[in-house]
């Protein structure tokens, strides 16, 4: 499961509505679509079958003649894209990003120019994404960087949907920073879903917060399902010994959360 599946299949659409040729038919038969298979599952012959059908002058194309009509190479080759939309247009959405992010990677930091810059409670969920996503790629981070960071979002992004929340979670482990551990934790004795409880654990897992990821997992093992619970272990267990699988776990003091280094090694992990 990874971000690639859903960026490629964006791409396939966009090809598609552009082999349409009309926007307006495009979105036409997207509302036939959903409409012909709501409530059933759907196979990929069944979408091009659907595709074609409404675009009859597609279908009398030839497959080979044609530089359009390249459904194989779409969906069995691998590789990126065939063809992307132009998303030059977003960047207005993406310019104050880059800008912010830029701010809080200077040397020397100017904290009332990073601070004031931008108030990301009135972007859109995938500014602020993206932002994280910039400061997860540079972690960890210098300590007065990640301090500042903290005072000037951490209690907004507690606020904000699961997307935004563990990457701020992830950037607060890979800098091993401590007042807003506590959030970490929470957040893992909340949580049983594989996409967002797995990054955090690697993370955890890789440095000296593992004792606390140990602490977490025998606390929730019990409300997992036995698929994530068994990858958790292999996560937990790889550097040691392995880990037992049934319900007679011990249970470790809640102060080994606080207890590192400065740093931890950067995992290549996104939700």
């Amino acid at each position: 499961m990874n971000l690639f599946t859903y960026e490629k299949g964006f791409c396939f659409v966009h090809y598609l509505s552009q082999l349409s040729g009309d926007q307006d038919n495009f979105d036409a038969f997207l509302r036939d679509y959903i409409e012909k298979f709501k409530f059933r599952s759907v196979v990929a012959q069944d979408l091009l079958e659907s595709y074609l059908s409404f675009f009859p002058h597609l279908k009398r194309e030839s497959t080979v003649c044609s530089e359009g009509l390249e459904f194989e190479r779409w969906l069995n080759a691998p590789g990126p894209p065939l063809t992307q939309p132009d998303l030059s247009q977003g960047s207005i959405f993406t310019s104050p990003v880059e800008t912010l992010s830029e701010l809080w990677m200077a040397e020397p930091l100017d904290i009332e120019a990073a601070a004031n810059f931008a108030n990301i409670t009135d972007w859109q969920t995938f500014q602020t994404v993206l932002f994280l996503d910039k400061l997860l790629d540079q972690s960890p981070l210098r300590p007065e960087v990640m301090l500042q960071l903290s005072l000037c979002y951490s209690a907004d992004l507690a606020t904000m949907n699961t997307e935004i929340r563990i990457r701020w979670l992830q950037i607060v482990v890979r800098n091993n920073f401590q007042p807003d551990l506590p959030r970490v934790r929470h957040f893992l004795l909340c949580q049983t879903s594989r996409m967002y409880t797995i990054p955090l654990y690697e993370d955890l897992s890789a440095g000296p917060l593992k004792s606390c990821a140990l602490e977490i997992f025998y606390q929730t093992h019990g409300r997992l399902h036995p698929n994530l619970r068994k990858t958790i272990q292999q996560i937990l267990a790889q550097g040691g010994s392995a880990l037992q699988s049934d319900t007679t776990l011990p249970v470790l003091s809640s102060e080994l959360c606080t207890q590192g280094s400065s740093s931890l090694r950067d995992v290549n992990v996104t939700a």
